[in-house]
């Protein structure tokens, strides 16, 4: 679980990314998933977008795959979501908390 503090350096960090998955009109696919946690293993933080198509809740759906990914909920803006996911491995951890 992520402190406060630790939501808005992670929010800081998030601005300037793209979204780097999309959820399109098929809704939450388990390609879309697999992508988001090979994303995650690599960068540790990844902005995603629900396209116009999706008829999905923003936050729900990013809640949704924190919780199937134990990753963590940073935040939805419109329809796009930001997560964390510290990497397993220590040396590959780029983002310190």
């Amino acid at each position: 679980m992520i402190t406060g503090k630790q939501r808005k350096e992670l929010k800081k960090m998030a601005h300037d990314l793209r979204p780097t998955a999309m959820i399109g009109k098929d809704g939450l696919t388990e390609t879309v998933v697999v992508s988001i946690d090979t994303y995650l293993e690599a960068h540790e933080l990844i902005k995603v977008q629900l396209q116009e198509g999706a008829e999905l809740d923003t936050k729900q759906t990013a809640n949704e795959v924190a919780e199937r990914l134990g990753a963590e909920f940073v935040q939805a803006i419109g329809r796009r979501f930001v997560l964390y996911r510290q990497a397993k491995e220590p040396d590959k951890r780029k983002i310190v908390i």
